[in-house]
């Protein structure tokens, strides 16, 4: 199996087609990385897959060359995702040993916050106690599909307009805010496929040039968060709470 590298990962950060063929490339890997953390074989199938692969694109844009090599840091990104993403799904917990790699990985930032994500992860029994009547991050990012499609982009490319820097996710999180408390504004979205810049602008403060970097992250934050995805509205927990002060 091939191990995607440092390089490829630097140059898929700005070549959208070329990140493309580096994903399909190293499907193999991903799955892998996938299947040591869950302790069973991940096939494309599977939820897990779906989650290993967001997981994979945010290492891609996340990954800066002082992290050591791009492999080992996207394994620990894609390990955390699913530990993270176990633990919200079900209903029970139960310690389990970390793969020793995950713990030996180069990783700069919230190294020991994962390790113990990692330690406090469900077991395989726990799957016994799942809520059937749960939908599943699959079904859930399937879902949202349909209605982003509606906007002309996919939930994928979020992976690409997604605010990096703490005071971006801020002001992200004050438009998004707007859209969710002003009912009429958020059906004008729905209706137009296109935000309300204006009354945003005003409303918040935020200014338009972020807005429009981030359009698409915006609209895809306010559909998840005002609908029925609780594992996807995980990924936006800063948004909830930045609402709550």
């Amino acid at each position: 199996m091939n191990y995607p590298d440092r390089k490829s990962a630097l140059r898929a950060q700005t070549d959208m087609e070329f990140r493309e063929q580096f994903i399909a490339e190293n499907a193999e890997f991903i799955k892998a990385a996938a299947s040591k953390t869950l302790r069973h074989f991940v096939t494309e199938h599977d939820d897990e897959w779906s989650i290993a692969l967001i997981a994979f694109n945010e290492a891609i844009d996340s990954y800066i060359e002082e992290r050591g090599e791009f492999s080992t840091f996207a394994g620990v990104v894609i390990s955390r995702r699913l530990t993270d993403e176990l633990r919200k799904t079900y209903r029970t917990s139960n310690e389990i040993p970390a793969a020793p790699e995950t713990m030996e990985g180069r990783v700069q930032e919230d190294e020991t916050a994962f390790q113990t994500e990692v330690r406090t992860a469900v077991t395989r029994e726990a799957e016994n106690q799942y809520d059937n009547g749960a939908r599943s991050a699959k079904d859930e990012i399937e879902a949202v599909q349909k209605i982003l499609k509606g906007y002309g982009f996919s939930f994928f490319d979020l992976a690409d307009c997604s605010p990096k820097a703490a005071k971006t996710k801020t002001e992200c999180a004050k438009a998004v805010g707007v859209l969710l408390r002003n009912e009429e504004l958020f059906r004008e979205m729905q209706r137009t496929k296109a935000l309300p810049l204006k009354e945003i602008i005003a409303i918040s403060g935020v200014k338009r040039k972020t807005i429009d970097r981030h359009r698409r992250y915006i609209i895809a934050a306010a559909e998840i968060l005002n609908g029925e995805y609780p594992l996807l509205a995980a990924y936006m927990e800063y948004i909830r709470k930045a609402l709550q002060t």
